[in-house]
Parts: structure tokens; C-alpha cells; sequence
């Protein structure tokens, strides 16, 4: 039986690419609240593993349960539904669009899901309040700083109301006082919000931040 709270589960889960293994044999759990750091050198497969987490890609072997499902054996459909639904992505790049203004950018996952007006609205506003930066709402994306865009970039996975929130090196980008205070900020959004996090980092400064860490180099080969 699941235990009560649990958001993904990883078992045994290993990834090759023909003859060559990133790593193998890597399980743990992330409940709501949790935070898990994944770290490991360049080329260890960090970002392959956050892929698999979010059904971009299946692992070699092992099994992924991200809020009772099973991505590994689910179809392409369920895949994409558990992404949509239930998991939101942060980036090392920011990825807003420029054309659009900070609260347009945020209002997105709310709108691809069927949300409209007012409540979308409601619900970018809500999730840029809650990383610090309400003031930026109706700002162009090429007015931000990289500490600013990626602030927003959480406001916008935050904003879909998902269980799970993936961050891939979202501090890489950063000099060492911004990327302070987005992990500050990540950290403190996750716990207060009750999702399940877990992040993808290089900089020990932010994988100390976390509950739990997994190091891949252990896992490699």
C-alpha cells in the first residue's frame, strides 16, 4: 500500500544509452512538503532521470509512480495527462515568452488547461505573490534580471496547482547572490504550497537546502 502522502516513488530505476549505463539501481521517495536534491558530475544523467520523473522518456529499468501512477508502464496519453495535471517544471533557462507580459507568462498553464479569465488571472497573480514579485506583473520579460525571469518561471510551474515540481539546474544561469535567493525562494514556495520537490543541481549550497540527497556518481555504471 502507498504511504499516505507520498508524491513519486522510484524503484530500481536505471538508464543506458546501448552499451553505456548513466546509472542504475536509484530509488527514493518525495512526500508533499519533501524536497530531494539529485546531484552528480556533468553527463551523470541528472536531467535524464528528471525526463523520465516527468514521462519524457522511459528509464532502462525500474518503475516511477508519480502520484499513485505508474509513468513507466503508462501510455503516451496518461503520460502527457500526469505532466499537465500534476507536475510543474522549472528550467535552467527560464523559457517565458517575450511577447508576452510577466502575468501573461504565469496565466499559461491555467489557460492550456481550460481555465479563462478572471480565475487565471487570480491564479498567476497568487502564485507571483508568492515568490516575491507581484510588482513585476504587467513588466516585458526583457526588463527582468535572470534572478527576476526565473522567480517568474516558479510562479508559472507553481500556478497549475500540481502535486510534484521538477527544477532542472534553475540556479546554473545565476551569479551566487541570485542564486541564493532563488533557492531561498524554491525551497519556500515547495514547503508552503505541499508540493513534492526535486531538483537537479550542481551547487552543494543548494542541494544542502534539501531534505534528502541522491548522488548519481554513486549510481554510475
Amino acid at each position: 500500500m502507498r504511504a499516505s502522502g507520498v508524491i513519486l516513488e522510484l524503484h530500481g530505476v536505471g538508464v543506458s544509452f546501448g552499451a553505456t549505463s548513466l546509472f542504475s539501481g536509484v530509488s527514493f521517495s518525495v512526500e508533499e512538503g519533501q524536497s530531494v536534491a539529485i546531484v552528480g558530475p556533468s553527463g551523470s544523467g541528472k536531467s535524464s532521470l528528471l525526463a523520465c520523473v516527468a514521462g519524457l522518456a522511459r528509464p532502462s529499468c525500474g518503475s516511477i509512480v508519480v502520484a499513485g501512477i505508474e509513468v513507466t508502464r503508462a501510455t503516451e496519453g496518461e503520460r502527457a495527462r500526469v505532466r499537465r495535471e500534476m507536475i510543474g517544471n522549472v528550467f535552467q533557462d527560464p523559457q517565458l515568452l517575450e511577447e508576452l507580459t510577466v502575468r501573461e507568462n504565469v496565466e499559461l498553464p491555467s489557460r492550456f488547461r481550460g481555465v479563462r479569465g478572471d480565475e487565471a488571472r487570480r491564479r498567476a497573480e497568487r502564485a507571483l505573490a508568492g515568490v516575491g514579485v507581484l510588482q513585476l506583473a504587467d513588466r516585458w520579460i526583457p526588463e527582468l534580471s535572470g534572478g527576476e525571469a526565473q522567480r517568474v518561471a516558479l510562479a508559472r510551474a507553481l500556478s497549475t496547482g500540481g502535486r510534484l515540481l521538477l527544477a532542472d539546474e534553475p540556479t546554473a544561469s545565476l551569479d551566487r547572490v541570485m542564486a541564493s535567493q532563488v533557492a531561498d525562494v524554491l525551497m519556500e514556495a515547495a514547503s508552503r504550497e505541499n508540493v513534492a520537490l526535486v531538483i537537479a543541481t550542481h551547487d552543494p549550497a543548494v542541494a544542502e537546502r534539501c531534505g534528502h540527497v541522491v548522488d548519481l556518481a554513486m549510481r554510475a555504471g
